[in-house]
């Protein structure tokens, strides 16, 4: 597994992927940042990742729609689904090099609270929470875009089938509060409260974990069929 997520996380570095990923991530930080601190003088740290919640629903396809997709478009799934490669290693080596990636933006958003403790104590507790519950966001909306490529193979569908879901989890809560639970952004907002709630915490984790046992047993269906 550990050559898939090396080649993966490399994939990501030899083309646009990963820069454009990074780069986007940080000039919406970078926005929310300058709203929060200048114009509502605010020195919380985890306010902008209320804003920056929002941002994952557009940006996370951009890692997840060619994780498979782009295999059966080139015809490369061919020899993944033939491989001596388990199909199960092939899919969470793929999930964990986009965490990566995430993780590593995530990394760079402390520049942010260093900036902030110039000009006042920003919380590094909560601080520390609010980057656990945003990668646990990060993992789940990561799982189920891996998903949605598996589907298809144009890069294209696949990420609007992403962004498209996200959305509706969105409003979904508007129309009935039943909902509410179902929505991961809303699920998400109380980590930046600084408490780590162990029933959403279980949520984001099985989200995830379903979305990539689907994956699987997608795969491995096309793989017998072959």
């Amino acid at each position: 597994m550990w050559a898939v997520i090396k080649k993966e996380f490399k994939s990501y570095f030899y083309s646009p992927t990963g820069y454009v990923f990074i780069g986007l991530f940080l000039i919406m930080f970078s926005i929310f940042f300058y709203i929060d601190v200048f114009s509502y003088q605010s020195t919380n740290f985890e306010y902008i990742f209320y804003s920056g919640a929002t941002i994952l629903t557009f940006i996370i396809p951009i890692l997840t729609m060619r994780t498979i997709a782009e295999e059966r478009k080139n015809g490369t799934e061919q020899l993944l689904l033939t491989s001596s490669l388990n199909i199960t290693k092939v899919i969470l080596g793929k999930f964990i090099a986009a965490v990566l990636i995430v993780a590593i933006t995530e990394i760079c958003t402390f520049m942010y609270f260093i900036i902030l403790s110039c000009f006042g104590k920003p919380h590094i507790t909560t601080a520390l929470v609010t980057l656990f519950g945003f990668l646990l966001l990060a993992m789940s909306y990561i799982s189920f875009g891996i998903l949605a490529s598996s589907i298809t193979e144009n890069q294209i569908i696949a990420g609007v089938i992403t962004i498209g879901f996200f959305i509706l989890t969105w409003f979904l809560p508007q129309f009935n509060t039943i909902f509410t639970n179902f929505s991961l952004i809303n699920i998400f907002t109380k980590f930046p409260t600084g408490q780590i709630n162990i029933a959403d915490t279980v949520t984001f984790i099985t989200f995830t974990i379903s979305c990539l046992l689907l994956t699987i047993i997608f795969m491995q269906r096309r793989k017998s069929v072959r």
